[in-house]
């Protein structure tokens, strides 16, 4: 639980009543079975007393890369749902939402949950499996733009990289699913290993972009046994502390979008996603791409230990 100051002094509150009042805190690890691995995101089921600078300071506290917050009901019995991340409010988180919904489902049993959320309503399947829950949200339509030229040219130079080290298969494009994710793939792991960046040039990048989410950049893995596609994730998302994010939802869903859009995939189709080797924090998200609409985006999430 994330406690307010002490407030001391005759009409001011105990330690023990501020930190009655204050909402519990919870914490999960998303597209993981294993705390220690996945996204750690908070989660605040009863948020609906908190304004807009509450959310942000629990936020910042917990130090999340993402903190999501059910603040109510809508009229149709949708939960409405916000995301912070320690610097601002962000349109939308796919691993918060995954994990928001595991920690309903384990209160309340599986099943679907609605979801109002800024980018639109996200439905969301939780379903009991191994010994845990699952979930599933499905985004708003996905699909991919082309990248201004100037723009692209500065992001490889952000990264250290040129268009030689890029996947002739995969052409950079700006992706969304209900929020933007722009997208490069690299085509050889030992550049996709090795590239660097400045958190802060990266910051100041994205922020004259107006891309408040991740950058995706990603490297084509050998098939899995089934034959499935596989693909490495490393997501540029630098808040706070944070540089790089350990398993991304709204990107996974927007490249998804991006893969059909360009045609490197007949949908119906499924594409697994690994993220978070760089960070330390290895997870895996499946990403369902149907013939039209929204994204399906799964996977598990676990407590993490207060």
């Amino acid at each position: 639980m994330v406690g307010h100051p002490l407030l001391a002094g005759e009409g001011g509150l105990s330690e023990v009543s501020a930190q009655q009042a204050e909402p519990e805190v919870l914490r999960y690890a998303a597209f993981s079975d294993d705390p220690s691995g996945g996204n750690p995101a908070g989660v605040v089921l009863d948020a609906g007393a908190l304004d807009a600078d509450g959310m942000q300071r629990i936020a910042a506290e917990l130090d999340y890369s993402e903190t999501a917050f059910v603040t109510g009901r809508e009229p149709d019995g949708a939960r409405t749902l916000r995301f912070f991340s320690p610097i601002s409010e962000v349109p939308f988180c796919g691993h918060a939402t995954i994990a928001t919904a595991v920690a309903i489902a384990e209160r309340e049993g599986p099943g679907r949950l609605r979801f109002a959320t800024p980018v639109g309503e996200i439905v969301i399947e939780t379903t009991e499996e191994g010994g845990g829950i699952r979930a599933a949200f499905t985004t708003a339509d996905a699909g991919a733009n082309p990248f201004p030229e100037f723009v692209l040219e500065a992001l490889l130079e952000l990264l250290g990289l040129d268009r030689t080290q890029l996947d002739d298969r995969y052409p950079p494009r700006i992706a969304f699913a209900g929020a933007v994710h722009p997208v490069i793939v690299i085509a050889e792991r030992v550049a996709f290993d090795g590239f660097r960046f400045d958190p802060g040039a990266a910051r100041t990048f994205m922020e004259a972009q107006e891309w408040p989410l991740t950058i995706a950049v990603m490297h084509r893995l050998p098939d899995a046994a089934d034959g499935l596609l596989r693909f490495e994730a490393r997501n540029i998302f630098p808040v706070g502390r944070i540089t790089e994010d350990p398993a991304t939802g709204s990107a996974a869903a927007a490249f998804g979008g991006y893969l059909r859009a360009i045609g490197a995939v007949e949908p119906p189709a499924r594409v697994v996603i690994e993220q978070g080797r760089h960070v330390g924090r290895p997870g895996r998200l499946a990403v369902d791409i149907p013939e039209t609409g929204g994204v399906v985006v799964s996977g598990p999430a676990v407590p993490i230990a207060q």
